[in-house]
């Protein structure tokens, strides 16, 4: 006989349910990905600060990509650049919504999307706290610009940009494929959400 698994217990998958990640595997993997992100954010900040302060604009891939740094205290295209403190409440909202998906998280693609935003908000929200003129108000520092030096084409961006970006883009494929947080998928054409995790989820639901 099988002993039950405790109600609310996360040590592994769950026996009912095969194929389906826990929670806390998934949730691991989110935290690992953040942390990695962050790390690799704040990494390229101190290398562009090291190698490119007071020199001209460092052109790569014939021009497709040039490194130019610049220091940023707004959003994209500068936009906001008065409101400062306005980015870090947005970033704890943000923070605070991630906190909120991952209570019920049990899908690896979703921790994988959550993990980029996640390290992508805390690489920016790390420069408004700690980079000058102050906390709070500090300057991001950004350094990647595409197909023009001063970012005449593109806004220049940085590292926990792209993090963002990508982890956004993951999250509405996500969406549109029917995959939820909590592993199970929506099947297109019934409107009814089900678990497609594995075949004996299939065998049992015929039996």
């Amino acid at each position: 006989m099988t002993a039950a698994r405790p109600a609310g217990s996360d040590a592994g998958p769950d026996p009912t349910e095969p194929g389906r990640p826990s929670r806390r595997r998934a949730v691991s993997i989110l935290a690992v990905i953040a942390v990695l992100a962050w790390l690799a954010d704040l990494g390229t900040k101190h290398l562009a600060l090291a190698t490119l302060e007071d020199r001209e604009p460092v052109r790569l891939l014939g021009g497709a990509v040039y490194l130019s740094l610049t220091r940023n205290s707004g959003a994209a295209f500068s936009l906001g650049s008065d409101y400062t403190f306005v980015f870090p409440l947005i970033t704890t909202v943000v923070l605070g919504w991630i906190g909120f998906m991952a209570w019920r998280l049990r899908s690896i693609p979703w921790a994988v999307s959550l993990g980029l935003v996640l390290g992508g908000a805390l690489g920016n929200l790390t420069d408004r706290i700690f980079r000058a003129p102050g906390v709070l108000v500090g300057h991001v520092v950004d350094m990647v610009s595409v197909f023009d030096p001063y970012g005449q084409v593109f806004p220049i961006f940085n590292l926990a940009d792209s993090s963002l970006v990508c982890g956004v883009v993951l999250a509405v494929l996500l969406e549109f494929t029917g995959r939820q947080r909590d592993g199970t998928r929506i099947r297109s054409g019934d409107g009814e959400a089900a678990a497609e995790t594995s075949a004996g989820d299939e065998e049992r639901e015929r039996a």
